[in-house]
């Protein structure tokens, strides 16, 4: 079969790969075409039509700056679909792109199939209308988003959690090894997550890192986005300060703590069992914009989402200052706040299922 992929982030780039990979074992003679990144281009043999790294656009405000470039992407992912004539078109996450493009797809008669829900359940809800008009198959990896859907009267495949997936595929790691491989000291590492966009995470570094002086046996190690470039970093790097790029999951295995930016990095610390706070930050404008149409949602991160309950501090807008970064990384480096943030983490996985979830998605994608 011929399957077209869009994938609009880092994470998406992620779990499309594993899919990918899982799509080959079931149909060796599997035809891919694809927007995302270098995790798909690796499984794929060749580039996407589009990186993910020129899709993303965050925000309100930015998003109707690049309105024209956003528009003129549509244009050329319609014209390449009718050229490949996929058998099936696979969205990942990504809405306000994807869910124009499932539209289209299914006015032109290809199987629609959405891997990895958008967060409708958070705001816009009023988007199920056009999963129910335009989307064959629903594919969730989150146990509360089949209700979500059930409650629209839409059944959703509950397929487990990719993240699970990649995590078990892990090698053994070997700290000192990791220190030494990319010029660290022998202190332990307290890991930076600041995101991936260019503006988010200049915002947030310097928020980060302003707890320098409290944590002065520590190393601090920023976790560079593979979208920027090395020399992005060098200005926040010195003696104590490190940064090495495309090994978060090698970096976070090796890190006593971690301050991560609120996404999906926020779950993968925790399945990789380092205790973290979670940051976030943007303008006023749009913090206030999304304030109003965010809906029942009394948390920013995955984990506690999915755990229905604040396992992880959470720090949004202007209670993300150095006082409160200093007082909350405190209490997970050491201590009683520690171990809890440890034993809920391992309800979470439970709570997550086993493995399999790329291999239960390519299932049914590929059976059809």
């Amino acid at each position: 079969m011929k399957y077209y992929i869009i994938a609009g982030e880092a994470s998406g780039d992620l779990h499309a790969s594993n899919l990918m990979k899982s799509i080959l074992k079931k149909d060796s003679q599997a035809e891919f075409r694809f927007w995302g990144g270098d995790l798909m281009a690796k499984v794929a043999g060749f580039s996407p039509i589009k990186h993910y790294k020129d899709l993303a656009f965050m925000g309100f405000l930015e998003v109707a700056k690049n309105l024209r470039t956003i528009l003129k992407n549509i244009k050329i992912c319609k014209e390449d679909i009718n050229q490949f004539q996929p058998d099936v078109l696979i969205l990942v996450d990504y809405p306000g792109f994807n869910l124009r493009i499932a539209e289209f797809a299914k006015k032109s008669g290809i199987k629609v199939i959405y891997y990895i829900s958008p967060q409708l359940w958070a705001w816009k809800e009023g988007r199920v209308e056009k999963i129910k008009k335009f989307v064959d198959e629903m594919l969730v990896i989150l146990p509360f988003e089949k209700e979500f859907y059930k409650k629209h009267n839409i059944d959703a495949h509950f397929v487990g959690h990719p993240l699970l997936d990649a995590i078990s595929d892990l090698p053994e790691m070997n700290v000192s090894q990791f220190k030494k491989d990319n010029h660290l000291n022998e202190k332990e590492i307290i890991a930076l997550l600041p995101g991936s966009r260019e503006q988010e995470v200049t915002k947030m570094l310097e928020l980060m890192l302003s707890v320098r002086p409290h944590f002065k046996d520590y190393q601090f190690v920023i976790a560079g986005a593979p979208s920027l470039p090395k020399s992005f970093y060098q200005k926040y790097v010195d003696e104590n300060v490190h940064f090495v790029s495309n090994k978060t999951y090698d970096l976070l295995r090796c890190s006593k703590a971690a301050l991560v930016t609120s996404g999906t990095a926020t779950l993968e610390t925790a399945l990789l069992n380092i205790p973290e706070v979670v940051c976030y930050r943007s303008s006023t404008v749009s913090y206030e914009i999304g304030k109003r149409v965010v809906k029942n949602i009394k948390y920013i991160s995955l984990v506690n989402l999915i755990m229905d309950k604040e396992i992880v501090t959470e720090l949004i807008q202007s209670g993300l200052n150095t006082k409160n970064l200093v007082k909350e990384l405190s209490a997970i480096l050491n201590g009683e706040q520690r171990e809890k943030i440890l034993n809920n983490y391992q309800q979470l996985r439970e709570k997550l299922g086993g493995k399999g979830a790329s291999d239960e998605a390519a299932d049914i994608i590929v059976k059809g």
